[in-house]
Parts: C-alpha cells; structure tokens; sequence
C-alpha cells in the first residue's frame, strides 16, 4: 500500500501533511475539517485548521487558509483564496480570481464578484437580489 498523503513545508519552514479529500481529491491538511459531502478540487488546497462545511465547492486552484471557515452550500470560485481566520457563509459564492482577506467575513448568499477583493478584517453584504435569490428577502 502507497503513501495516503503528502507534506509540503510552508513559508515558515514547517512540514505540513496533507491528505486527498474522498471527495475531488483536493488535498486537505491533516488537521483540517472537511465534511465528507463538500467537493475540493483535485488543484484546491485547505490548509490546517480550516473547515469546509456540508455540501460546499472548493473549486479548481482554490486557496482555503489556515482557520478560514467555508459555512454549508457555499461556493469558492476557480483560482479564489480565502485568508486566514476568514469566514465564507452559508450559500455564498465567493467568485473567480477573487480574494477574501485575512478575518474578512462573507456574509450568508453574498456573491463575491469575480477578481474582486475583501480586504482583511472587511465584511461583504447580500445584495437584495442576492437575498431574494434564496427567498430571503421580499
């Protein structure tokens, strides 16, 4: 039987384990949480101490930094990072090319638009079309 992770070193010359999620087979960090039902990319990473909740998409080349939060149903678009501490709710899409700062919180159905940025420590609001769009709003 083969090796069922790999390790990289980070920038702080600490070797990190990570391993392939069952499913996408994104590679996931050992003490990361990621529910069976979300789908990482096979290009996606979630580093250590993060958590991606129940039927959410890490998509291809997506970032997922240490301690972040990706809340249920939500979506990180192709090549999107989410900072470290940072908090995507739930059914929100965060999209291409975007980035959400370190802390920054992406409040629930908000739609983060492409190449957009969060900046750390920032928030980003649900639109009213946003809301409505999952019956949230009148």
């Amino acid at each position: 039987m083969g090796i069922s992770y790999v390790e990289f070193e980070d920038d702080a010359g600490i070797l990190r384990r990570y391993r392939k999620h069952v499913n996408g087979r994104g590679l996931v960090a050992t003490t990361a949480k990621v529910d069976a039902t979300a789908f990482v990319d096979p290009t996606a990473y979630v580093d250590p101490g993060a958590e991606v909740q129940r039927n959410a998409t890490i998509s291809h080349g997506a970032w997922i930094e240490q301690d972040a939060i990706v809340a249920e149903n939500a979506t990180v678009g192709v090549n999107a990072r989410v900072g470290r501490g940072a908090v995507v709710g739930r059914f929100a899409v965060v999209g291409p090319y975007a980035a959400v700062g370190a802390g920054a919180r992406v409040q629930n159905a908000a739609r983060v638009p492409r190449e957009a940025t969060v900046a750390d420590g920032g928030e980003y609001r649900a639109s009213g079309d946003d809301l409505r769009r999952l019956g949230l709003a009148a």
